[in-house]
């Protein structure tokens, strides 16, 4: 045993074991080269420790002859490690995820708190790394000052994961739309008030307008809003939904407990809120004996039983141009949408003027092409083109809660390098409504995400 300890101390040791380790971490897993420069520090650590002789000493030195500094010193070195520690977990472990509206319900509450596994898809190397910790993209106590520096760009890298994004998954990803935002009103989607003002003014004049009523503001990929959606479909997949049944490849997507709609219900007396508790329902409007609510299956299937409802359909949006991509006719609608394939990586698709709009966003900012027509010709980077090869693979995402979810059916695909994790299971969930302790959701804690 002695002979083990003495083995583990020698510092030669120590040292062929913390390369091996920083290499397959830090080097293997991330693919990144450069950062073998830190071989030569992990040397100097364990072997020449020229830093300690010239520099570390003197530090020493000082703390052993003030106290005072001796007390900074070690908080600094404290916060210091915790942050540098913290930020790799953040990084390339998994994140924190609190459930910020309601498009999710019933599946997940606001309120939840998920444990976000990055891991399982494999975490992603930042766009901006410098960037002030534990925040996302504004400063603390402001609204409007970034929190990162775009000095240095590192260009999409995702580490091996334990897995693919399946269909079904509930994943977290980066809002594909949030690339440009109103800084003085980031509540609303850029191009969804875009697109008004030009039905106002003019695309050019609308757009001139917009301009001068808000600062306009670019973020990169990993600065952007994080959302939770589930994934309906994976990339090569043709997804259809049908009078608000969703069809992927032509089969029936899978049942999704906490699945919700809008309905409409007819009444001959009001609904009282006892029975609007017991059946689950938090979501409605209305009085007397006419209600729109949102409600599973089985929460209508019950509501349709009481004495005092006269009659009870789900609501089926008409066709509108509010749904991606935005026809200048309305064919499709929340509830009859496509059919539409997902775009796979190193898979061609035919290009025309008419199917182009479907794809435009993905050329031109998503794979950054520079992309122009003429007239019934298109041209990507300059040259003809009649199809297109996809470079990254994209995703479908939908919330659960059918009718109050901004999801692909307004934004489109989601592309593989603005995934985030996979939620994994609730960890703590609060009512907002309620008073501590009784805001806490017992039953909810610890539950996995389906």
């Amino acid at each position: 045993m002695n002979k083990i300890k003495t083995f583990l101390r020698n510092r030669w040791v120590g040292f062929a074991l913390a390369t091996i380790l920083y290499t397959l971490w830090f080097v293997v897993w991330t693919g990144n080269l450069w950062l073998l420069l830190g071989i030569p520090i992990l040397y100097d650590l364990y072997i020449s420790r020229l830093f300690y002789r010239y520099v570390w000493r003197h530090n020493v030195r000082m703390c052993q002859r003030s106290k005072s500094y001796k007390t900074v010193y070690e908080w600094v070195n404290a916060i210091v490690f915790a942050t540098v520690v913290a930020s790799l977990v953040h990084i390339f472990v998994f994140q924190m995820y609190v459930i910020p509206t309601s498009s999710m319900e019933k599946s997940l509450l606001v309120g939840d708190y998920l444990y976000v596994s990055k891991v399982t898809y494999g975490p992603q190397m930042p766009n901006t790394p410098l960037s002030f910790p534990f925040v996302h993209h504004t400063m603390p106590f402001s609204e409007t000052r970034k929190s990162f520096s775009e000095a240095v760009k590192w260009p999409y890298h995702r580490l091996k994961g334990l897995r693919k994004i399946r269909r079904n998954d509930v994943v977290v990803f980066n809002f594909p739309a949030g690339d440009t935002v109103l800084l003085q009103n980031q509540a609303v989607t850029y191009y969804d008030v875009l697109r008004g003002y030009e039905e106002s003014f003019g695309k050019g004049e609308g757009r001139k307008r917009l301009a001068e009523k808000y600062t306009v503001i670019s973020r990169p990929v990993d600065k952007r809003e994080n959302y939770i959606k589930r994934c309906v479909a994976i990339p090569g997949d043709t997804l259809e939904v049908r009078n608000g049944q969703v069809l992927v490849n032509g089969a029936p997507q899978e049942p999704i407990q906490g699945l919700q709609h809008t309905y409409l219900v007819q009444t001959s007396r009001p609904l009282t809120q006892y029975a609007l508790d017991n059946l689950g329902i938090t979501e409605y409007s209305g009085n007397g004996t006419a209600y729109e609510l949102r409600a599973t299956d089985e929460a209508a299937a019950r509501l349709e039983k009481l004495e005092n409802v006269v009659s009870l359909r789900r609501y089926i949006f008409a066709p509108n141009t509010d749904v991606f991509p935005q026809w200048d006719d309305a064919r499709w609608s929340q509830d009859n949408y496509g059919p539409i394939w997902v775009p796979k990586k190193g898979a061609a698709v035919p290009l025309t003027v008419g199917n182009l709009p479907l794809y435009r966003r993905i050329i031109e900012t998503y794979e950054g092409h520079t992309l122009e027509v003429r007239g019934d010709e298109i041209l990507i980077d300059g040259a003809p083109a009649t199809e297109y090869t996809f470079g990254m693979d994209y995703y479908w995402m939908m919330g659960d809660n059918r009718h109050n979810s901004a999801d692909s059916r307004f934004w489109g695909f989601v592309p593989e390098d603005h995934i985030v994790g996979k939620a994994s299971f609730v960890w703590l969930s609060l009512d907002a409504s309620k008073k501590f302790p009784d805001n806490i959701r017992w039953e909810r804690l610890f539950r996995k995400v389906q």
